[in-house]
């Protein structure tokens, strides 16, 4: 057991440093190097972070190892877009991505097989742990990477009202579609990062030659969010035919809204339903024990001796 806590001391005081490396001195370097950046500089300050970006980092330690892997063209398709809606968008994400599932399992399998006999003596779980901790360190990434996708894929369902009222005043300010998603990317960059991130990209695609259906599509299948297809389609319908744009994205956000507020009531309702197991298997308990516990003591001491008497 030794050997365990000096790995697992020696992980926690790692991450320890890791998190206050960043907080205190990553961190405030980037802020410092957003601040130094103009709004004409903005395209140059991206490409520049996206050099840094690809440069060294200790995700590239995996980019060989995930390499080592025979994956399917489908398979590292489907694999990029999850990491792509979750935000991580390097050209080596799907190499790092498999390199970090294959050294997690090959960590956990050496794990379980220098700790099976110490946490058990069944020969039969001598054989299971190894195999079980290579399974939940190959599949536990992709669990990760799920939940990380979804909770963004939320917090920009959430942005959208903002982002389309930010929209919306800027066209009726005069401003064209394209200005439009330059300034909602830029005042929204520090309240919701994530939905600037995919617009500032809609821009600089835009930028390079794209066509305008052809970027807004894209940002539609990278965030993989039905509310934000929906919102590209009303941006290409308002471009190709000309209709009120104001008009339309004050009426998406207002359905947004009230979507929302629909998706609130709809969670009260089910709380009580969700509570009643919590309630059964927790509360109740502790409710009979403390109700009804003196009674029961009570009981068992007068009952007990008058039945001993009649023997």
């Amino acid at each position: 057991m030794g050997i365990f806590f000096a790995f697992l001391m020696f992980f926690l005081l790692m991450g320890v440093i890791s998190v206050f490396g960043y907080l205190h001195y990553v961190k405030p370097s980037r802020l410092l190097d957003q601040l130094a950046t103009t709004t004409s500089d903005a395209i140059p300050a991206r490409l520049t972070e996206q050099k840094r970006k690809d440069g060294f980092s200790f995700g590239q330690l995996f980019i060989p190892i995930g390499n080592l892997l025979p994956v399917s063209p489908q398979d590292a398709s489907a694999t990029r877009e999850e990491l792509v809606a979750a935000g991580f968008r390097s050209s080596s994400s799907v190499a790092v991505f498999y390199g970090v599932k294959i050294v997690l399992a090959t960590v956990l399998v050496l794990l379980a097989l220098m700790f099976r006999e110490k946490l058990s003596t069944n020969p039969l779980l001598h054989i299971v742990m190894p195999v079980a901790g290579g399974g939940i360190g190959y599949f536990l990434p992709a669990f990760i990477l799920g939940r990380l996708a979804k909770r963004r894929r939320e917090r920009i369902r959430f942005s959208l009202p903002d982002v389309l009222d930010l929209m919306v005043v800027c066209t009726e300010a005069g401003c064209g579609l394209d200005q439009a998603i330059v300034n909602v990317s830029r005042e929204l960059k520090t309240v919701h990062p994530d939905i600037a991130e995919e617009l500032k990209i809609v821009n600089m695609e835009i930028m390079a030659g794209k066509s305008r259906a052809d970027a807004l599509r894209n940002l539609g299948r990278h965030t993989a969010e039905e509310e934000t297809k929906k919102l590209v389609a009303i941006l290409i319908q308002t471009d190709r035919f000309g209709t009120s744009m104001g008009e339309a994205l004050r009426t998406q956000s207002d359905f947004l809204r009230i979507r929302r507020r629909q998706e609130a009531e709809e969670r009260a309702g089910k709380v009580g339903v969700k509570l009643v197991f919590p309630i059964f298997f927790f509360c109740l308990p502790a409710l009979l024990v403390v109700t009804a516990g003196p009674g029961i003591l009570q009981l068992f001491n007068n009952l007990f001796p008058i039945m001993n008497s009649f023997r």
